[in-house]
């Protein structure tokens, strides 16, 4: 199952990472509307989701459970200022991080996987879930860079 979820989000990887290098630079850079995050910040923002699941599932993968924080994403892209970032440095950053993370999913446990986990206020789901929506969330967010909407 931990294989399973890992190849999921390396398929994710390699399916957008040539949509996401066909970017050029100075449309990564265009707002679709006001109050709306550039490409490069919806990556960014994609990065910071890795580096709060990156936690969520080395903890829980070692601890057999996770109970933490969510995150003010508009804050945490504005803090790290992505919109001023390079657009092939986000992507090469993005795609290194997200090996990493299907390294660390294919070496959790199989009965971990079913360790609770509890985000902010939110309902305590299994790892396995939490996994499963980081990919699923990945692949939306994607979606939406690769349209420009």
């Amino acid at each position: 199952m931990a294989e399973r979820l890992a190849d999921l989000l390396r398929e994710a990887v390699e399916h957008d990472l040539k949509v996401l290098l066909a970017i050029p630079e100075n449309v990564s850079r265009i707002s679709p509307g006001p109050g709306r995050w550039t490409r490069r910040e919806e990556l960014g923002h994609l990065l910071d989701s890795a580096a709060n699941n990156h936690m969520r599932f080395v903890r829980a993968g070692l601890d057999g459970s996770y109970d933490g924080p969510g995150y003010d994403q508009d804050r945490w892209v504005e803090l790290h200022g992505y919109r001023d970032l390079p657009w092939r440095d986000l992507v090469e950053f993005w795609r290194r991080y997200n090996e990493l993370l299907a390294q660390v999913v294919e070496r959790i446990p199989g009965d971990r996987l079913a360790s609770p986990c509890r985000i902010g206020l939110g309902e305590t789901v299994t790892l396995g879930f939490v996994i499963e929506d980081y990919v699923r969330h990945l692949r939306h967010h994607l979606e939406h860079i690769a349209s420009g909407a």
